[in-house]
């Protein structure tokens, strides 16, 4: 049986690997700083694969860059020993949804995500901190003072001097609490793309302090090509007067794909006002129709190609543009005449045609617009007011409303995409996408899971919510789930008794595994102290389902997997996904209970290395499973 490693994948060595399998002369090994032997890349015979055109050094280039960007990028890279420990008192029908609202920092949860949600997420929605140019709660140690980062930044000269750099301006103001933010965001952004689908789209609530920052930055992960639209939404619709100078009434929303070769085709769901001008004036029997005009813009000179009569069947006679050109071929102006298309006004009024459009052929849905209204995609004073109503008080600043993230899911359903998708937000707030997941799922029928993902961030001591009882965000987030899935499921009445109104808590923490599971060389067996800690390498105070959920991502499982306990032999046994992964981690288990195990054929077999009962147990162990089901995985803790 093998160890599981049970951290996450350290992404150097996955670039490594990618590097390895397009140059194979490139790989090579090296020592590390530890002494060993890794595999490394030669730079050297790289640099040669790409002789074509090399920047290197100070050789000027096109690049966005800021002090300590090298470091966040390495920080998204880098592995961890971190676990999700399941919380069922805080959730809400935990054995059976198939949601999740994970508490932690959301770079170290999105790295346990990237374990078994790799290219299976949708839908991105996050709405970050704003930089005001305050202190960060995701901060990363990222965070700079002053004197630190200007001598990151070049300001000035070994000797404390000024250096004379017209571009650099308002550093203390401006700066450093730039770099703070970008410090913070990129290494997200970094490992959210990687759980993307192919498919999958991301949308970035922001403000404008940092909206042409977070442009560069997702131009930089998810490449320039692949930006969709920045779509400006109208989040309030009053004036105040106690703004300094202009008062902001809208706010930028970046979409970006995944694969813009995978979305071709973005729509909106049709509504009644776009539905509205559609008519029926001369009673075709194929149904309500508009008409556009066979007018093209482009001259005949710069289009001749799309020059020629058209026949006018109530002047009798040929018509053509005296300037302009068709927007059709020949070829498919007979088609249009074949079909009965050309509208030449009620009574034949008109000189040149029209083209009948029907709405039987919209079922595509509408070409999205980047300006949305307050009236189709809700305001911040709306947002308050709905959660002040379903909390009770108002507990939480300028929450997003739902309507702006249910007009995001509805993109998503006519990008060729069906409504049976992965939807996550890792700044989760007062959790409006979870209730935008519901409230849509009640709406349309689907079946849409969310992960909502929020550092437990305090409340003051002096706020509404603290004198309330929610002492930090995430007692909020979860207690607007609740409420919310009870409204939603009441509002749908027989309907909504299928919805999956729940959400299973599972709370970031050290891994369960002590740290001599990760490093047994560098632990010194001196006393029989030390030597029985060795014994049992699993951290005091972890129960076996703390172990199951660490064991899920490496296993190739959803955290939302169904899970059965069953007792075999009066041993406690976790039967996962209908027996694809079977785990036990009692201790004392014999031949009977292993036996039991390898007679249910599970694909992946777990169990501690403290489990097995006696040597001989252990000597039995694979000829058991050889005898019963050799093709089962078995791992040990």
């Amino acid at each position: 049986m093998k160890n599981l490693k049970m951290q996450t994948t350290n992404m150097v060595d996955e670039n490594i690997k990618k590097i390895g399998e397009l140059f194979p002369n490139c790989l090579t090994e090296t020592i590390n700083a530890d002494g060993k032997l890794v595999r490394a890349i030669d730079f050297d015979k790289l640099r040669q694969e790409l002789a074509c055109e090399v920047v290197e050094g100070a050789e000027e280039r096109y690049q966005f860059t800021w002090p300590d960007k090298r470091n966040a990028i390495r920080l998204a890279n880098a592995p961890i020993n971190k676990t999700l420990r399941p919380c069922r008192e805080e959730s809400v029908d935990f054995d059976n949804t198939k949601n999740l609202y994970i508490e932690g920092d959301n770079l170290e949860v999105l790295k346990l995500l990237r374990e078994n949600y790799l290219g299976k997420v949708k839908m991105i929605y996050i709405d970050p901190p704003y930089n005001t140019g305050n202190d960060f709660v995701y901060n990363d140690d990222f965070a700079q003072g002053k004197a630190e980062f200007e001598a990151q930044s070049g300001l000035y000269d070994e000797v404390g001097n000024r250096m004379a750099d017209p571009m650099v301006q308002n550093t203390e103001r401006n700066g450093r609490f730039h770099t703070d933010w970008l410090n913070m965001i990129y290494p997200r952004l970094k490992v959210a793309k990687d759980l993307l689908s192919n498919d999958g789209m991301i949308f970035i609530s922001i403000d404008e302090h940092e909206s042409h920052n977070l442009r560069k930055i997702c131009d930089e992960i998810f490449g320039s090509h692949n930006f969709i639209s920045q779509i400006t939404w109208e989040k309030r619709y009053t004036r105040s007067n106690n703004a300094k100078r202009f008062t902001t009434l809208t706010e930028p929303l970046l979409c970006y794909v995944k694969d813009s070769t995978v979305v071709l085709d973005i729509k909106e769901k049709r509504n009644e006002k776009a539905d509205s001008i559609y008519t029926n004036p001369d009673n075709d029997p194929r149904g309500v129709w508009t008409s556009v005009s066979y007018v093209n813009p482009a001259t005949k000179e710069q289009r001749p190609n799309l020059s020629y009569p058209l026949f006018n069947p109530f002047l009798n006679k040929e018509v053509i543009h005296p300037t302009n050109a068709w927007k059709y071929e020949k070829s498919t102006y007979e088609q249009h005449l074949k079909e009965n298309r050309l509208y030449w006004g009620k009574n034949g009024e008109n000189i040149y045609p029209r083209l009948k459009k029907f709405l039987y052929e919209m079922d595509g849905g509408m070409v999205p617009v980047d300006l949305w209204k307050y009236e189709e995609a809700g305001s911040t004073d709306l947002a308050s007011k709905e959660l002040e109503c379903l909390i009770g008080r108002k507990i939480f600043d300028f929450p997003k409303p739902k309507e702006l993230i249910i007009r995001i899911l509805s993109l998503i359903i006519n990008s060729k995409t069906d409504s049976n998708f992965m939807v996550l937000d890792f700044f989760s707030g007062s959790a409006t996408t979870a209730h935008a997941v519901m409230q849509l799922n009640a709406e349309d029928g689907g079946n849409r899971k969310f992960i909502m993902v929020q550092l437990p961030e305090k409340t003051d001591e002096k706020s509404e919510a603290y004198k309330a009882g929610y002492k930090n965000i995430c007692e909020i987030g979860k207690e607007r789930i609740r409420r919310a899935g009870k409204k939603v499921k009441e509002e749908a009445g027989l309907q909504g008794q299928n919805l999956d109104t729940g959400f299973r808590v599972l709370k970031l923490d050290e891994s369960n595994m002590a740290d001599v599971y990760y490093t047994p060389a560098d632990t010194p067996i001196q006393t029989t102290l030390v030597f029985d800690a060795l014994v049992d390498n699993i951290r005091e105070g972890r129960t076996a389902e703390d172990l199951l959920f660490q064991v899920l991502p490496e296993c190739n499982l959803p955290l939302s997997s169904k899970i059965e306990i069953r007792e075999i032999h009066g041993k406690k046994v976790f039967v996962v996904e209908d027996g694809y992964l079977i785990a036990c981690f009692d201790k004392d288990i014999n031949e009977s209970v292993i036996t039991a195990i390898a007679k249910e054929k599970p694909y992946y077999f777990v169990m501690c290395d403290r489990s097995i009962a006696t040597d001989n147990v252990a000597d039995n162990f694979d000829q058991i499973f050889n005898a019963y089901n050799k093709e089962t995985i078995r791992r040990i803790l």
